[in-house]
């Protein structure tokens, strides 16, 4: 771990501050390491997984000596440095051939890590096709149950979309909207059908939660479907309404991978990852947070409530009463002690007189 130093002047002050947990956070940085041996599959794919991050991707020349399931001081050194929570590591050996490991960070620490497998890939050269602009954020596509119902796939798409995603926006033109990568598996094995998978997946939940940092062994992804990843581009052709006609062009890159060791998350580390600040004051009165009766925000923003009153009884209204009305010595209504006003029974029968004789 590296020493906490004080900032020494203003602009070091605000980098510091810039790092500081924030209820939004930033786009996340991806690095992509090589290990002492890559190959050139590795090498390629990873140089096309970093066009399709940037500019979010930091790229290391140099081959490091890093081994994620073993040691992971140089990974928690190198997220300090570069204030990065994802990692892409690159090694090929004789026993895990075009391996790369998708390594994910909070707090300068190793969360939990997926190890992949590349089995054939195309580049985007290989499509004479539109690309999208760099920096715009992609539609995500997962084609598959097991993404919901297999703890692997559950982490394998977790960890994608943390890599894919960009900045937290509010809204997005529609036009805004140039790709989409589509992450889908191959045929999914009879014995990973929907009646075995929720079994197989409460025993393995319940084996990880007991070692949640021991990572799973191969044999148990022998079985496992492939992953697909394919990148598309939009275009919104006139379809005579309102809604366009999308139209999808492959734009590449095509990566086919296996799933091959994991880590799960610590569990100490993973309450407070995802553990969500609380709202302030002013964002509940804006209607961001629990729902309150009878308020509710207009389309200018101002917060407005519905109040409820008891029925009124008008005869118990109290009016204004005028100095010029009271009856005194001329014949006016009088002011009792109290303040009601007070009136003749003489004056009452005549009215009453009048009343029955209309």
């Amino acid at each position: 771990m590296l020493r906490t130093v004080k900032p020494k002047n203003a602009r070091s002050k605000r980098a510091l501050e810039a790092r500081e947990p924030k209820e939004v956070e930033d786009a996340k940085t991806a690095i992509f390491v090589k290990g002492t041996h890559t190959g050139e599959v590795v090498s390629g794919v990873m140089k096309e997984l970093m066009a399709l991050k940037r500019p979010n991707a930091i790229s290391f020349s140099k081959k490091n000596a890093i081994r994620p399931f073993e040691d992971t001081t140089s990974l928690e050194f190198f997220s300090q440095k570069n204030d990065a929570s994802l990692f892409v590591v690159g090694q090929s050996t004789k026993k895990r051939p075009n391996g790369m490991t998708f390594v994910r960070m909070f707090d300068y620490r190793v969360l939990d890590m997926c190890e992949v497998g590349v089995e054939s890939w195309k580049s985007m050269n290989e499509f004479k096709t539109p690309k999208s602009t760099p920096g715009h954020k992609p539609l995500l596509h997962f084609s598959s149950e097991l993404f919901d119902t297999h703890p692997r796939f559950q982490q394998l798409k977790s960890i994608l979309i943390d890599f894919f995603n960009g900045e937290v926006i509010e809204s997005i033109c529609l036009a805004g909207i140039e790709h989409v990568i589509s992450i889908s598996l191959g045929p999914t094995p009879s014995s990973l059908s929907t009646s075995t998978t929720n079994t197989a997946t409460t025993t393995t939940l319940g084996a990880t939660t007991s070692t949640p940092s021991a990572p799973l062994l191969d044999d148990s992804t022998k079985d496992l479907p492939k992953v697909h990843i394919r990148a598309y581009t939009i275009r919104l052709l006139s379809s005579g309404t309102r809604i366009p006609r999308v139209e999808l062009t492959p734009m590449g890159p095509s990566i086919d991978f296996s799933l091959r060791r994991a880590q799960a998350a610590n569990p100490e580390l993973l309450p407070q990852a995802m553990k969500r600040p609380k709202l302030k004051k002013q964002d509940v009165e804006k209607g961001l947070g629990k729902k309150k009766k009878n308020l509710e925000v207009d389309e200018m923003g101002d917060l407005r409530g519905r109040i409820h009153v008891e029925k009124q009884d008008l005869g118990r209204l109290q009016t204004r009463k005028m100095k010029g009305l009271k009856k005194g010595n001329n014949g006016f209504e009088e002011e009792d002690e109290d303040g009601d006003v007070s009136m003749d029974d003489d004056d009452e029968d005549d009215r009453r007189k009048r009343r029955r004789s209309e």
